[in-house]
């Protein structure tokens, strides 16, 4: 399998307590990969080594087969970027704003920058500091794909905006994908919005990688079980891995567990074990978001103490 973007061990440190440490992930080409984590996780700081805004204090970066940041002014000419915060000189018009931005670029498409003017309802002659959030959002959008790119890099493209503005900016990333199989690497926050259309899903938290997989693997392996009977000999040799486990209900002798890594076949195993398993319940992305975070900084401060 072929990789968009490559990240080997990458580390940086801030002067605070802030630490990027030893972040490894791959993202497959034409893949809509969702860079998930809460507030504060490291998604914008790995953007920003990413893109070669920032040197990294170890590890290796590789995007579309160039070294970063050795191979930047190359690679950039075929990578879209819309940063989390607009990067936009509010003196200009929407019209003087593509022209700036078209001088950069080899590969600007004019014609096509003109169509999304239209489509994304920007009026050409519109000054930028009078524009809403929503209206940069989408002029923002517009930049990053009239450079026709193989490559979308996305920092909270739609985070503030209401959801037909949310709507709109995603219908047309979507459709230019669907056509070009440009691969897009995208962070967010808001996991129910992406559920709908990533097939990669990278998880971090205070700095670190907690899973990588398909999207579709990860929501087939987090599941919330009903027990009974269950036993804390189990949890000496269990096939999964526990993310939660909480009493059903108040009812006796029955328990909720969340576990990752869950495979149809342990339901007999349980059940051998004298373990009666009553339901087992799908997690949507965000859920099982949820409890895997919730898991891993338990974990954490266990490892601490």
């Amino acid at each position: 399998m072929s990789h968009a973007i490559e990240l080997d061990d990458l580390t940086w440190r801030s002067g605070g307590e802030f630490t990027l440490d030893r972040l490894s992930i791959r993202v497959p080409q034409g893949s809509i990969y969702g860079f998930l984590g809460p507030n504060g996780a490291g998604k914008s700081t790995t953007i920003r080594l990413l893109m070669g805004m920032m040197r990294p204090h170890g590890g290796r970066i590789r995007m579309l087969d160039g070294r970063v940041p050795r191979d930047l002014p190359d690679v950039l000419q075929r990578v879209g970027y819309v940063p989390e915060r607009p990067h936009l000189f509010p003196q200009l018009t929407v019209k003087e704003a593509i022209d700036y931005h078209a001088a950069f670029y080899r590969s600007w498409d004019a014609l096509w920058a003109t169509e999304l003017v239209e489509r994304l309802d920007l009026r050409p002659d519109q000054r930028i500091r009078r524009m809403s959030k929503g209206q940069t959002g989408k002029l923002m959008i517009l930049l990053a794909l009239a450079v026709r790119p193989y490559l979308l890099v996305l920092d909270e493209p739609t985070d503030g905006l209401d959801p037909v503005i949310r709507r709109d900016i995603m219908t047309t990333v979507l459709d230019y994908v669907a056509e070009t199989e440009a691969t897009i690497f995208i962070s967010s926050h808001l996991v129910h919005e992406l559920e709908r259309f990533c097939d990669w899903v990278g998880v971090v938290d205070d700095g670190r990688l907690i899973t990588e997989l398909p999207v579709q693997d990860f929501k087939n392996g987090i599941k919330r079980l009903r027990l009974e009977n269950a036993s804390d000999a189990l949890l000496q040799r269990p096939p999964f891995s526990l993310l939660d486990r909480l009493p059903a209900n108040g009812i006796r002798s029955c328990e909720e567990w969340v576990v990752q890594g869950w495979e149809q076949p342990h339901r007999q195993l349980l059940e051998r074990e004298g373990v009666m398993v009553r339901e087992v319940v799908d997690l949507d992305l965000e859920e099982g978001f949820v409890e895997l975070l919730r898991s891993t900084r338990l974990q954490r401060a266990r490892e601490d103490r």
